[in-house]
């Protein structure tokens, strides 16, 4: 997951860069208050899951952060699809984006706060406007990421598995995310118990990855994004 060109929240292999940015219209609502909508379902999705609030502010910043006004922000229309990443004005703009892709037989395209990719993990969502729900896309993201801590031991090792199961791929990622929350709390985030892997659509065998089908092999990204 997470707006590298050539990669999205949810399917990508490729290597992490930052994308460009879309202008924002000016006649649009506050960018602010956009990013907001990221922000302010954290608390919840943390006290669910028992992920750190700042592993999932790091997440987000990491697949969809971008500058306003001196401050690295996520941004909740934000999506991915073919190695290029776009950051919309509106929530209409994004969900039209990725019908117009569903209608080409595209599936591989990573939507909302969390980038999380609708070839892997659309069967969770009722549709791709699921994935621009930033309530929704919090919590199915830090399932994600509590299996993958409980897989791997630390959120680091959660973070770039969440982007590749690909060595290189993923401590690219991992870097940065880790800078990012850095620059976030000083204290690093608590463990978090989990009882076995509550989430049906991962698997905890150490065969496979834990956010993909199970029958892929080990090495394919976590998300993989496709043409």
């Amino acid at each position: 997951m997470g707006l590298g060109c050539g990669e999205t929240a949810g399917t990508r292999d490729e290597e992490f860069s930052p994308c460009p940015v879309r202008p924002v219209p000016a006649d649009c609502a506050p960018a602010s208050a956009r990013s907001d909508l990221c922000e302010v379902v954290i608390a919840d999705a943390s006290r669910a899951t028992g992920v750190p609030a700042s592993v999932l502010m790091a997440i987000t910043l990491t697949e969809t952060g971008r500058m306003q006004s001196g401050r690295l922000r996520p941004w909740p229309w934000a999506a991915q699809a073919g190695g290029t990443g776009h950051w919309f004005a509106t929530r209409a703009e994004a969900l039209d984006f990725a019908r117009r892709l569903l209608a080409q037989g595209r599936t591989s395209f990573d939507l909302g706060c969390f980038q999380i990719n609708w070839r892997w993990h659309g069967g969770a969502f009722s549709g791709p406007d699921d994935l621009l729900d930033p309530a929704l896309a919090a919590g199915y993201a830090a399932r994600l990421l509590a299996d993958l801590h409980a897989e791997l031991g630390t959120w680091e090792a959660a973070a770039g598995a969440y982007h590749s199961r690909t060595p290189e791929r993923a401590a690219i990622y991992r870097d940065r995310f880790a800078r990012i929350l850095a620059s976030l709390d000083t204290t690093p985030p608590a463990p978090v118990a989990t009882a076995g892997a509550p989430f049906p659509l991962l698997t905890g065998s150490s065969a496979g990855a834990s956010l993909v089908p199970a029958a892929l092999p080990r090495a394919r990204p976590l998300f993989e994004r496709r043409p």
